[in-house]
């Protein structure tokens, strides 16, 4: 960034609003046509009979719709499962495995096979939380299944549910999130459910699809998802609660069994805003919240779900200030939140290591995968985030620079005149700080 333009930056914060996210598609828009067909969407419009869907099976065992799974599986690679076929070999072989699974499916015969249980970092954290692997095969299956059940339900979702559905995101729920605080809505019920996708209880999850599926064969399929074993290094067990976190299916799974609550809260008159598990509820006043705190409550218990006993909380965003989706919010303040911060230092940290031994140049495109990606999604946060960043990593360069000169610590003093902000430029470094200028420059245009 020129000395001009930081002369001439406004050091503001763009309001979520000022990049709009756009109206939601309709279920029209995204639905598998190899599945739906216009008679379905008009019936899903109109209301079938009796309320519930019939005769599913046969769409989920189609041609066209495995062959359509099994490019959207391949096309996101992945790793392999209990029986080590990779995607690659599944593509290599395509014809034969997909006349395999819909004669299976077609019989009656397919049965899926355990879950290859990996531990993988928790973000800002030393612990590790579980991810469930299925086979290639069963991802196939799954994302069969998933392109006939999604529009049944997502039709029946509330508005403020943004995770995980079309045309739907963070920034969606984010920019909701700050039209509520702005309009006065500051009390704010910041809930946690502990444990959630593994406290699913199964037989209730199952009673909220036979609301809408009567198909037992699709049920079924469905029921024998959720009742895979899993293998987790040596050891093969079953869990009794839960979807596994990686399924194809449990985004959708969970969505579903939230989604009374999300109903209840809006006919109570609460405001909530929900990304799958994460959810918060904004209101005009401390005794709106606690009651809003208390339906929940209730609803969680009758449902077999825990609320994380420290995590819940009340709190007034202008003064504690609430973390969500990565953004800490207080009073006017956008900042990363601290876990998020972190994750971005300790990614700089590793590219930056004193004995890295690669050049600056290549140190800076390095950077530029971890910033741009890391901007994309934090840029409405507080201008003083992109510039404190910035100083934090070019010292860190700049320590490289020392260290190949023979010098020792951290970049100080005079390194400030050797390698000025504008050597680094040159060098391809990705200033956060010059991409919030860009940001706000196109915002108020």
């Amino acid at each position: 960034m020129s000395r001009r333009k930081e002369r001439d930056y406004e050091p503001v914060t763009v309001p979520f609003a000022a990049s709009p996210t756009g109206k939601p598609p309709s279920v029209k828009d995204w639905v598998n046509r190899c599945v739906w067909t216009d008679p379905m969407l008009n019936a899903l419009e109109t209301g079938v009979r009796g309320g519930k869907w019939h005769t599913l099976i046969d769409k989920v065992f189609g041609s066209l719709n495995l062959f359509t799974a099994s490019l959207r599986v391949i096309g996101n690679e992945g790793a392999a499962g209990v029986d080590h076929q990779t995607v690659e070999d599944f593509k290599e072989h395509l014809h034969e495995e997909l006349e395999r699974l819909e004669a299976s499916l077609r019989a009656g015969t397919y049965v899926p096979q355990l879950v290859n249980r990996v531990w993988i970092p928790k973000p800002g954290s030393r612990e590790k939380r579980p991810l469930g692997v299925p086979t290639v095969r069963d991802r196939v299956v799954q994302t069969a299944a998933l392109n006939v059940l999604e529009p049944i339900f997502d039709d029946t979702f509330s508005q403020h549910s943004f995770g995980f559905r079309h045309g739907r995101g963070c920034h969606h729920a984010l920019e909701r999130v700050e039209t509520l605080l702005n309009a006065g809505q500051v009390y704010v019920v910041d809930a946690d459910l502990k444990s959630y996708f593994d406290t699913i209880p199964k037989d209730r999850l199952m009673a909220r699809l036979r609301e809408k599926v009567s198909d037992t064969r699709m049920l079924r399929l469905v029921e024998m998802f959720l009742e895979q074993g899993v293998m987790d290094g040596l050891k093969e067990w079953t869990p009794e609660t839960g979807t596994p976190q990686g399924a194809v299916l449990s985004p959708l799974l969970a969505n579903i069994y939230l989604n009374p609550l999300d109903h209840l809260l809006d006919a109570a008159g609460f405001a909530i805003v929900r990304y799958a598990d994460d959810f918060v509820i904004l209101c005009g006043t401390r005794e709106d919240a606690e009651r809003a705190l208390e339906l929940v409550g209730g609803w969680v218990a009758e449902n077999g779900l825990t609320l994380h006993p420290t995590k819940t909380r009340i709190v007034d965003a202008r003064a504690e200030g609430f973390d969500f989706l990565g953004y800490h919010f207080r009073g006017t303040l956008r900042l990363p939140r601290n876990k998020s911060e972190k994750k971005l230092r300790d990614s700089v940290r590793h590219a930056t290591r004193r004995t890295c031994g690669k050049s600056i140049p290549a140190v800076c495109r390095q950077l530029r995968s971890h910033l741009q990606g890391w901007f994309t999604y934090f840029r409405h946060c507080h201008w003083t985030t992109f510039r404190d960043l910035d100083q934090w990593t070019r010292g860190r360069l700049r320590s490289i620079l020392r260290k190949r000169n023979g010098g020792r610590g951290r970049g100080r003093g005079k390194d400030h005149q050797r390698w000025p902000n504008a050597f680094f430029r040159e060098q391809g470094f990705y200033s956060l700080q010059a991409a919030h200028v860009r940001f706000v420059q196109s915002s108020t245009r």
